[in-house]
């Protein structure tokens, strides 16, 4: 199929990459904030993104960490409601709770 291309990796990998990108930085930038050698880092990050490896949830919760954004956005499948937790977790933790409260009421379950 065409297109499908981008949709070979896991949902992981292509968050990983999207926000390397975004962020400007270099797949070794990112092994060694996370303490991987320099030698090898930029193989270990290529691999993550790719999908030929998933990383262990430490080592995603350090990407995470060094990114700037919560463990969480790296397994949602749904590219919106990442969107959310990536605007929710930028929010100062007061505001969070606030606006968290606020769209939970103006849900409603039918």
């Amino acid at each position: 199929m065409a297109g499908k291309d981008s949709h070979s990796t896991s949902i992981v990998g292509r968050r990983i990459k999207e926000l390397r990108e975004d962020l400007g930085w270099s797949q070794e930038k990112i092994g060694v904030a996370i303490g991987i050698d320099e030698s090898s880092s930029r193989a270990r990050i290529s691999r993550y993104e790719l999908g030929v490896h998933e990383p262990p949830v430490p080592t995603a919760r350090l990407i995470a960490e060094a990114m700037g954004v919560p463990l969480t956005y790296l397994y949602c499948e749904d590219d919106n409601v990442a969107s959310l937790l990536l605007t929710l977790h930028r929010l100062g933790s007061r505001e969070r709770a606030a606006k968290v409260r606020e769209f939970l009421g103006q849900l409603t379950v039918e």
